[in-house]
């Protein structure tokens, strides 16, 4: 017998598109359900004009923290219990306004970091966008969990924003390939598992032909983390 979905989720997405397909397809896959009814209510904002996070960040671009915190008053409006949003870097911007929020966020940086822990606790590598990565919102949850996490130098993660941007633009195949010479490079220097913690990256991954067991997904952590929630009568 399946279990009951006891909450609404709104989910605000479209930071990027593919990656919030991916997290809904993950969101039915890994629900357990027998039958539609059994499967969680969803409410999705897919917003794609909101402003360029790692361009905020890193670049002088335009502050999408008004347009995120927007979309999530919205969702609340329309009824949401719990809230998630499919995207690392947006993070940056939630938590300077996530205890203004009415219903409670689940923190994709928070469910990543606590599951690559359990999964591997000897440490890895941190695949992120560049606005991520200079951010240090993973490092400090990290260090807060006394958990050892690695940053790939300047010119890998260059390359990693390269690898994005193809995710972005349909181009999985260049992305897995770009991907898989760029990880192989760093297993040559410390041989741990890596975390996708972009959004895209779980889908350059999934091409790049490298074993699924050595990677841990930002986007499978937040759904895994949204179901827990969704589930519990609590």
């Amino acid at each position: 017998m399946s279990p009951k979905p006891h909450k609404v989720l709104g989910v605000l997405g479209g930071m990027g598109p593919a990656a919030t397909a991916e997290f809904l397809r993950l969101l039915a896959e890994l629900a357990g359900a027998e039958r539609d009814q059994d499967h969680p209510q969803i409410l999705l904002f897919s917003n794609p004009r909101i402003p360029d996070r790692t361009a905020a960040i890193i670049g002088g671009g335009e502050d999408p923290a008004p347009a995120i915190f927007d979309g999530l008053r919205q969702l609340e409006s329309w009824g949401a219990d719990l809230l998630a949003v499919p995207c690392n870097t947006a993070h940056v911007f939630i938590d300077r306004f996530r205890t203004e929020l009415k219903a409670p966020l689940v923190h994709i940086v928070e469910e990543t970091v606590a599951r690559s822990q359990a999964a591997n606790p000897d440490g890895a590598w941190l695949l992120a966008t560049s606005g991520t990565s200079s951010s240090g919102i993973y490092s400090a949850e990290a260090e807060r969990r006394s958990y050892p996490l690695y940053t790939p130098g300047p010119e890998t993660q260059a390359v990693l924003q390269d690898v994005i941007a193809l995710v972005k633009s349909n181009r999985l195949d260049e992305s897995g390939a770009m991907l898989g010479d760029c990880v192989f490079r760093l297993w040559k220097e410390r041989d741990i598992p890596v975390v996708a913690a972009c959004t895209e990256l779980p889908l350059a991954y999934g091409a790049s032909g490298l074993d699924p067991a050595r990677m841990v997904s930002s986007l499978e952590s937040l759904a895994l983390g949204c179901l827990e929630k969704i589930y519990s009568p609590f």
